[in-house]
């Protein structure tokens, strides 16, 4: 393996501000601005848009986006019956 070359892995917090909810991971990513952990030390903060905590496919909030095609459907069944 070439020495030199791979990007340094550091710990960082990644921070999901829409629901408050944080966990410490590995990365390349760094980051300005840091923020304490549970065990005391500071960490590069990544902030991120969506985490498992806010995604609705996650939370169970996620939409149906089916409702057009049964519409759809049941107006071509209707058709068919005429």
């Amino acid at each position: 393996m070439k020495q030199g070359i791979h990007p340094k892995f550091n710990q960082v917090i990644f921070f999901d501000a829409s629901v408050g909810y944080k966990f410490l991971s590995s990365s390349t990513k760094s980051s300005g601005e840091t923020m304490e952990w549970e065990d005391g030390n500071s960490y590069p903060v990544i902030r991120v848009d969506s985490s498992s905590a806010s995604h609705p496919f996650y939370t169970g909030k996620q939409r149906d986006t089916e409702t057009g095609g049964r519409v759809d459907k049941f107006k071509q069944r209707l058709a068919q019956k005429k």
